[in-house]
Order: structure tokens, then C-alpha cells, then sequence
């Protein structure tokens, strides 16, 4: 195992009532740093703002405390680290190399780092953690904003996609954003998205049906949450002053289906202001108990699973030449469909031939509707 410690902080000294998440935690003190001893989910908080488009700087441990003294979940059995701080390095490359390096030791060792804090250009490290995988992954973030920027510019905030799609080798097969609202959505990167086959689920579409989003969530290796995305007085007005976005029950709702979803092995709360109050920091707290909640009910599906626990569905449409195939977990109720990939592409896209989809997609599949999910990723694999 690399060291890890090196680039972390110790946790303070955190008081819990007795029989609290407190007593479980794993965490990295004076005393020494956790062994991942079993696959579980490691906190870790970056307070990174250099590439932020604010003035921003400071940390603000309070989700800490908020998290420590929250009650276990019903039947929690893995483990929970908490590995400490990344404090800024003296260049802004030298966190970036940090937060790398703990994202690719985590998810060797099956452990989800649940990276809270800074601003939005640390995708481009977590990402970068991926790299040794040399596998392709799917990106999901929970924003209004579709933060694509112009390549030529400097990475920043809200400007980072741009740079993940020029990284060569790049391993983004796609991106999908859900909570876009079209005032802050720029018109030259809503058309990039849909030349790029990449997915938009705006915030006014998932308020009408939030089954439209689970896909999204369940397909994606790294979601990230963007907290000016849920409405300021959801969590502090005074920092976070979005008139609309996500209640505070609806981003735990997504936390928990994030949680369930056996491909996720990463996952940021970034955008955190460190000036927040402790209304939004008990808001953080209880949406990483709500991802853990639902970690802690994974079933083992794709990829996970065999594909014999699954009943295979067969879709013959009209001016169609093969069938469209669509599977249902007979663990959890929930819906793939296959997408064929290119002969000789088993490394890159074995793990993207099941797309997540809804009953409904199949439903209307059998009226001679091709889903758009189906021929997106159709495009992907083959051009």
C-alpha cells in the first residue's frame, strides 16, 4: 500500500454522544493512520479554492462534528475511515498531485473517497486518480451549470470539462450533468454536449420525475455535487444564494441512489464555503450518511453481478435490423440495455455495453421507440 498519510492531515479531536457514528469511525489521529482493512467509504476534506471564481480561502471542519454524532444506519457493515486533511500545497499542482494519489489508492483497495470541500476544478485530480486504471469511466455532476469553459483558458471552477476531454489518453466516455437550469446553461456548451452524445437532465424535468435521473446516477463511476446547485435557503442563504435548485430532501435522495449504485467508486461535495453556517454544514453531514445508507444496501449488480441474475427481454422493432435486448435485475427490479460495442474492444468498453435505463424505456421500446440513451452510447462506441 502507497503512504498515503503523507499528504494528510490528522483529524482534530472531535466530541460524540456515546453510540454514535463517532465510536465506528476509523480515523486518522495523532495515534496513526487507518489500514484498509475491508472495503468501506474514506472521508476526505480538501479546502482547495486557488482555481475558484471567488474569493475563497479557510477550512470548516463543523460537517465533521455534525457527521460524528449522527446515529448507524440499519445493518452498516463496512468500514468507515476518516483519513484526515489535505491542507494547500504551496502550488496549486501540489494538491491536485495529493488528491490523485489518494483517489487511485482508494478505489485499488475498494475503498469510495468521499471527497468534501473545495471548488470544482478538483475533478480534474480525482479524475487524474483514475488514470492508472487505464479504463474508461462516466462522470456525473449534480449542477446547474454545465461548466465546460474554453480549453485555452486556465483550469478553474468553472471551467474544468474542457480540460477532461484534451487529457490523451482521455478515459471520459461520458458526462452527464443533472440539475441544469437553462439561465445559467451557456448555448455553446449545451450544443458541445449534444455533439459529444453526453447527457443534460434539467432541474425542472427532474422535479416532474426523478426516476429520469437514476440511470444517470447508476451509470457513472465518479458524481460529484455541486452545493451551489441545491437552493440557498436549503442550506445557508448568506453563501449559497441560488434563488431555485435542489431541496435539501431531494440531494440526500440523490446521495442515497448514488450509494446503491455498484459502478460508483468515487464521490466529491465540492464548492463548499468555508463561511457557511452550521445549518448547511448539518446538510453535508447528512448527505454523506444518506450515501452511506445506501452504500450499505448494494445488491451486486452490473458490473458487479453475472449476467445470469438477470431476465433477458428481447424488443424486435420495425426497419430495425437486430433486436433491441434489455435486462432486469433479479435482485434489485432494475433495467440495462445492451449497446454492442466494436470486435476488439472488450478492454475499453466492456464495462459500458449495459447502459442503466427504466421500465419506461422498455415500455417504449415496445411501441417502436428506440430510447435516446441507446443511441447515444451507440454513438460513442462506435466513432
Amino acid at each position: 500500500m502507497s503512504d498515503i498519510s503523507i499528504y494528510l492531515n490528522p483529524v482534530s479531536e472531535i466530541e460524540f454522544k456515546e453510540n454514535t457514528l463517532g465510536s465506528l469511525i476509523e480515523k486518522h489521529d495523532e495515534f496513526g493512520f487507518p489500514e484498509f482493512r475491508k472495503p468501506g467509504i474514506a472521508l476526505v476534506y480538501v479546502p482547495e479554492y486557488r482555481n475558484s471564481n471567488k474569493e475563497i480561502s479557510g477550512s470548516n471542519e463543523l460537517f465533521r462534528r455534525k457527521f460524528y454524532n449522527l446515529e448507524e444506519g440499519d445493518a452498516w457493515d463496512f468500514a468507515i475511515y476518516d483519513l484526515g486533511t489535505v491542507l494547500p500545497g504551496e502550488r496549486i499542482d501540489d494538491s491536485y498531485f495529493a488528491l490523485s494519489k489518494i483517489v487511485e489508492e482508494c478505489v485499488k483497495k475498494e475503498v469510495i473517497p468521499l471527497i468534501i470541500g473545495g471548488s470544482q476544478d478538483l475533478i480534474m485530480a480525482i479524475y487524474k486518480g483514475f488514470e492508472k486504471l487505464e479504463q474508461m469511466i462516466n462522470i456525473c455532476s449534480i449542477d446547474s451549470k454545465l461548466d465546460v469553459g474554453d480549453p485555452e483558458t486556465e483550469l478553474s471552477s468553472e471551467a474544468y470539462v474542457s480540460h477532461l476531454l484534451l487529457q490523451r489518453p482521455c478515459y471520459l466516455f461520458n458526462y452527464s450533468v443533472v440539475g441544469v437550469q437553462r439561465p445559467y446553461a451557456n448555448r455553446r456548451e449545451m450544443e458541445l454536449f449534444n455533439q459529444l452524445y453526453f447527457d443534460v437532465c434539467r432541474l425542472g424535468a427532474f422535479n416532474d420525475n426523478f426516476k429520469i435521473a437514476e440511470p444517470h446516477l447508476r451509470n457513472s463511476d465518479l458524481i460529484h455535487i455541486d452545493m451551489e446547485a441545491i437552493k440557498g435557503v436549503e442550506s445557508d442563504p448568506s453563501v449559497y444564494g441560488v434563488p431555485n435548485g435542489f431541496k435539501a430532501d431531494q440531494i440526500c435522495k440523490i446521495m442515497h441512489y448514488a450509494g446503491l449504485s455498484d459502478k460508483l467508486s468515487s464521490i466529491a461535495i465540492l464548492n463548499v464555503n468555508p463561511d457557511q453556517n452550521g445549518n448547511a454544514s448539518a446538510l453535508i453531514a447528512e448527505m454523506i450518511w444518506y450515501f452511506m445508507d445506501g452504500y450499505s444496501q448494494r445488491v451486486g449488480d452490473f458490473p458487479v453481478g453475472s449476467k445470469s441474475a438477470y431476465k433477458k427481454f428481447y424488443v424486435h422493432l420495425d426497419d430495425f435490423e437486430d433486436d433491441l435486448v434489455f435486462y432486469r435485475s433479479n435482485k434489485s427490479d432494475r433495467w440495462w440495455m445492451e449497446v454492442k460495442y466494436p470486435s476488439g474492444k472488450e478492454k475499453l468498453y466492456n464495462r459500458h455495453q449495459l447502459v442503466p435505463c427504466n421500465s419506461e424505456d422498455y415500455e417504449n421500446a415496445l411501441k417502436n421507440n428506440i430510447p435516446d440513451l441507446w443511441w447515444q452510447t451507440l454513438q460513442k462506441l462506435t466513432t
